[in-house]
C-alpha cells in the first residue's frame, strides 16, 4: 500500500506540489494528467528522488520504479544493465540470472540479452527499463510516461504485462494519455495545479460527463450557446462534439473517459 499524506513540493518559489494525499492499494492506478500537472514530481517523490518540503509519504519496502527518461551505458548488454540494476536492488547472485530472464521474457527482450544498449531502438531500451522495474518482485511499481517511445505493438505488450501483475502489486502509471488510463488501470488520479481533482474509475469519469457532450452538426456552429467547450470536429460526420452544461442544438452524445477529464481539466464548462 502507498500512502501519501499532505505532500507539498517547490522549486524555488514555484509551489508544484499542493497537498497532495492519496491511499493506493492493491491495484493498478492511473495517474492522468496535462503536461506541468505535477505528474512526474509527484512520482519523484514516491520513489525518494525528491524530498517533499512538507507532508508524509510511506511506502512498502520494494519499489521498482520506471523514470521519465531512462537511460544506460551504451556500452553495456541489456544483460549486464539488468545485472546491474539487480545488484542495486540487492537480488542474491545466485538468483540474478532466472530473475533477469523472467523479466526480459515479460517485454519480450530475452532474445536480445546479449545486445548493446547502445543498438536498441527508442522503444527497445524504453522496454528494458520496464523489465528492470519489474526485478525483485516489488511491491511498488512506479511507471512515468511508460509508452512514451512505443509503437502500437510495443504498447499491446506493455497492456498485457500489466495485466499479468493485477492481484499483485500495488503499480502507479504517470500519462497524459487517457487511452493508456483507460485500457490499463483499475483506478484514475486526476492530478491538476499539483492538486487531486478526483479518484475513481473510468466509469466515473464517464458518468461525470454524462448528458453534459453533445454532437451538433456542423452548420449549426453559430447557434451554440456560451459557455462550451469544442472537443473536437469530427470532419468525417460532419458534426462538432460539444461539452457543456447547457442544452445544445444537436443530440446528447454517449460519454467518453475523455468527456469526463476534459470536464475537469477545462473549468468544468
Amino acid at each position: 500500500m502507498l500512502e501519501v499524506s499532505h505532500v507539498e513540493m517547490r522549486f524555488g518559489q514555484k509551489k508544484v506540489l499542493r497537498g497532495v494525499t492519496l491511499t493506493l492499494r492493491q491495484g493498478v492506478y492511473g495517474l492522468l494528467g496535462p503536461n506541468g500537472s505535477g505528474k512526474t514530481t509527484l512520482m519523484r517523490c514516491i520513489a525518494g528522488v525528491y524530498h517533499p518540503a512538507a507532508g508524509t509519504i510511506r511506502t512498502p519496502e520494494r519499489i521498482g520504479y520506471l523514470p521519465q527518461r531512462f537511460g544506460m551505458f551504451k556500452q553495456l548488454t541489456v544483460y549486464e544493465t539488468m545485472a546491474y540494476f539487480a545488484a542495486l536492488k540487492q537480488i542474491p547472485a545466485r538468483a540474478q540470472r532466472n530473475e533477469i530472464m523472467e523479466c526480459l521474457e515479460q517485454v519480450h527482450l530475452a532474445d536480445r540479452a546479449k545486445d548493446r544498449m547502445g543498438a536498441l531502438s527508442g522503444g527497445m531500451v524504453r522496454r528494458v527499463g520496464i523489465a528492470q522495474a519489474l526485478l525483485g518482485h516489488p511491491e511498488l511499481i512506479l511507471a512515468d510516461e511508460p509508452t512514451a517511445g512505443l509503437d502500437p505493438e510495443e504498447r499491446l505488450r506493455f497492456k498485457n504485462v500489466i495485466s499479468n501483475l493485477r492481484g499483485g502489486p500495488t503499480v502507479v502509471l504517470s500519462t497524459h494519455i487517457v487511452e493508456d488510463v483507460e485500457s490499463n488501470c483499475d483506478h484514475i488520479v486526476l492530478l491538476y495545479g499539483g492538486t487531486v481533482l478526483t479518484e475513481g474509475t473510468a466509469d466515473d469519469l464517464r458518468a461525470r460527463a454524462a448528458g453534459k457532450v453533445y454532437s451538433v452538426p456542423a452548420d449549426k456552429r453559430c447557434l451554440l450557446q456560451q459557455p462550451y467547450h469544442l472537443l473536437r470536429e469530427e470532419a468525417e460526420t460532419g458534426t462538432l462534439r460539444v461539452l457543456s452544461n447547457l442544452p445544445q442544438p444537436g443530440n446528447l452524445a454517449a460519454p467518453t473517459v475523455e468527456d469526463g477529464y476534459m470536464l475537469y481539466i477545462r473549468g468544468r464548462t
